[in-house]
């Protein structure tokens, strides 16, 4: 109920405006949409993404166009900070990254930056002011390697037995992460075959090429590992790991490794079932890179057809714009972004839920759903049918959870009588069967925790697993509670045995979430920044469960939380600063796209009226002023707010500042409609 006429004349003139806003934003989206019906925003990351791909061009001696050699400069040029470095993303808090800013150095160096260069210099100032090229990540390491600008032996033993490992052992390539386990093993391969590719002055063991950013350049063999003691009395699992490594390198300096030659043989064959037809390696950029490395190092050419086409599908990965130059995308996203921008068209109601730019975009998606018979998931789940969404394009051996879900959400919101559609179905049940033990789901595989695997040597992100999120959960529960609404208001009831499933998993996954709720009543998000992400994915789930008397409580929290760290000009922002100090949790200045994921998570349980949701409302309407075309407008935003490795590596996805805020939008005129 409304307090009062005057609020009431507040929210008619609020939603009069928000539909307006929702019609700029649909001509935005239609003025972007592709050829064939789908959305694709670019992606940008830290500097590390393209500098990598400058060192590959570099090691295979391919030449590098004036065009696209200033281009590239320029796009490192333009992220470059005032003190010389480079962050890992857009204002980031905590400022530049030594690493990331090693990287950048000696890619531009490579293409043709003097060191006198003012960028150079002041670049050079920051490595050596914060310890120089010796307090290197372990990934940098590598890269540095491989130019011989360090030896080998100061970077860890990656053993290519570990592929014959069992899936059954403590430790195979199976307990990693998607995305670390496909980066790790062609990483296998080259850490045994110690590479030294050449640099613009030559092929050298000891390179001197990077001596200016050393403090001492005459003791290059920095060691990677933490003093014995220390490790004993902090991380007793990181000690066995390092001793481990230990008992490697005796055994490779007497040589006794008899199944060398099989594993590594192994590892390329592992990597070669696992590239597309297109010629990516699970649309992600490290292992598609790294995969080149590898295949190269074990006799293939560089026009052999799997190499041909790995590189030809990281050309397809570069983008280039006027504002930021060329450069390597990390990923790209069209399933994601194409899911995602048919919700928001189909919460905004600008369009009829027939209109041909819905039907076909959800044609598009409907005809990447996957139903191979390979993927990894298969490796703990063998006995569950296919039938999840991947990211990419091409992607087929690693589908995802997350994807999956919201394709079922843009699936039913656009036509409700698709429940008991393959598409739908095959999906749920694919969900379903990737359920942790925790009652949670994780992005790509079934209990994918063993998260003493980050003690290893050569882990220096804290990402080698893939546990449950509350973010994911809070997202199927969403899809699932959909689902369950519409199979209770449906006459058919069929596959009533699928439903039955549905609801015993969100009771399931309703109990993860109650653990993991934070004491201030938010959830933390590991793949959208951060604790806003994470509440909002959760309240936007909890919603379809509202009669449960712990969901009620956990909502409630959750909701005096989220509208308690309201920014003071209406809008909401948390920076990235909130992983690594939780105690900055929702502080930052507002954005579009958060903004927009606590008004969705707030619209459910409060009224269209409240100051909380007016004043949110507000912001989001105040700043949408980008005009791209007439009778068009979207939002701006200049920092990242998706997440690849908490702390370590995240993501801007283009189109976050767009679909998310007319969702919001959308969701509140229905709300102040039905008033």
């Amino acid at each position: 109920m409304l307090d009062s006429g005057e609020t009431q004349k507040m929210v008619r003139s609020q939603e009069t405006a928000a539909r307006h806003a929702l019609r700029l934003a649909t001509q935005y989206a239609t003025s972007a949409v592709k050829d064939d019906g789908h959305w694709l925003g670019p992606m940008s990351s830290d500097v590390t993404i393209t500098a990598e791909w400058i060192f590959l061009l570099q090691s295979i001696d391919r030449t590098i166009s004036e065009e696209d050699r200033a281009a590239y400069v320029y796009h490192f040029l333009s992220s470059q900070q005032d003190d010389g470095s480079w962050p890992i993303a857009p204002q980031y808090p905590h400022g530049g990254n030594l690493s990331a800013t090693i990287e950048a150095y000696l890619a531009l160096k490579i293409l043709g930056l003097e060191p006198e260069h003012t960028a150079m210099l002041k670049a050079r100032r920051f490595v050596l002011a914060n310890g120089g090229v010796e307090e290197m990540r372990i990934f940098t390491r590598f890269h540095l390697a491989m130019f011989g600008l360090i030896p080998w032996t100061a970077v860890p033993q990656m053993p290519p037995e570990l592929i014959l490992l069992p899936s059954s052992f403590l430790v195979n390539v199976y307990k990693f992460s998607s995305w670390a386990r496909i980066t790790i093993v062609p990483f296998l391969v080259i850490r045994t075959r110690e590479p030294i590719y050449s640099l613009p002055n030559g092929r050298h063991a000891n390179n001197d090429y990077l001596d200016e950013l050393w403090r001492d350049p005459s003791h290059k063999l920095v060691t990677y590992s933490k003093p014995v003691i220390d490790l004993w009395s902090t991380d007793k699992v990181a000690l066995l790991f390092q001793m481990a490594d230990w008992v490697i390198w005796l055994l490779v300096l007497v040589g006794l490794l008899p199944f060398r030659n099989w594993a590594i043989r192994s590892c390329i064959s592992w990597i070669l079932d696992r590239q597309e037809e297109s010629g990516d390696w699970a649309g992600i950029f490290p292992p598609m890179h790294l995969s080149i490395y590898a295949l190269l190092l074990e006799g293939y050419e560089l026009d052999d057809d799997p190499v041909r086409r790995g590189l030809e599908a990281l050309d397809r990965f570069c983008y280039q714009d006027a504002r930021h130059g060329k450069w390597m995308q990390p990923c790209v996203s069209p399933v994601w972004d194409t899911f995602l921008m048919v919700r928001g068209l189909c919460d905004s109601n600008v369009i009829e839920k027939n209109n041909q730019l819905l039907t076909r975009a959800l044609a598009w998606t409907r005809a990447r759903q996957l139903f191979v018979k390979h993927g990894d998931w298969k490796v703990y789940q063998p006995q569950l049918i296919a039938g999840g969404f991947s990211f990419e394009y091409v992607n087929t051996w690693y589908p995802d959870v997350d994807d999956t879900a919201a394709g079922i959400l843009s699936f039913l919101k656009q036509d409700p009588a698709s429940l008991y559609s393959a598409h739908v179905l095959r999906a749920a049940v694919w969900i379903l069967g990737m359920q942790n033990g925790d009652g949670g789901w994780a992005a790509f595989d079934v209990g994918n925790d063993s998260l003493f695997l980050n003690s290893i040597p050569f882990s220096d992100m804290d990402s080698l697993c893939d546990p449950s999120s509350a973010d994911i959960a809070g997202r199927v529960i969403e899809a699932f509670g959909l689902m369950l609404q519409l199979f209770s208001q449906s006459k058919l009831q069929e596959h009533e045995d699928v439903f039955q499933a549905i609801a015993t998993a969100c009771f399931r996954a309703i109990g993860y979430l109650q653990k993991t709720q934070e004491s201030a009543g938010s959830w933390y998000g590991r793949w959208g920044t951060n604790y806003i992400y994470g509440t909002s994915n959760v309240l936007c789930g909890l919603s379809y469960f509202s009669t449960q008397p712990r969901v009620r409580t956990m909502a409630t929290q959750a909701v005096q939380w989220l509208a308690s760290v309201q920014n003071g000009d209406g809008g909401w922002g948390e920076q990235l600063d909130s992983y690594t100090h939780p105690e900055r949790a929702a502080v930052g200045k507002s954005t579009a796209s958060q903004t927009a994921w606590a008004l969705m998570g707030l619209l459910p349980y409060l009224s269209p009226g409240s100051d909380t949701i007016i004043r949110g409302v507000s912001w989001l309407i105040d700043s949408q002023t980008v005009v791209s075309v007439p009778g068009a407008a979207t939002w701006s935003e200049d920092v990242y707010t998706g997440t690849g490795f908490p702390g370590h590596f995240y993501l801007g996805y283009d189109l976050y500042r767009h679909y998310f805020p007319m969702m919001a939008l959308g969701r509140y005129v229905d709300a102040a409609h039905s008033v």
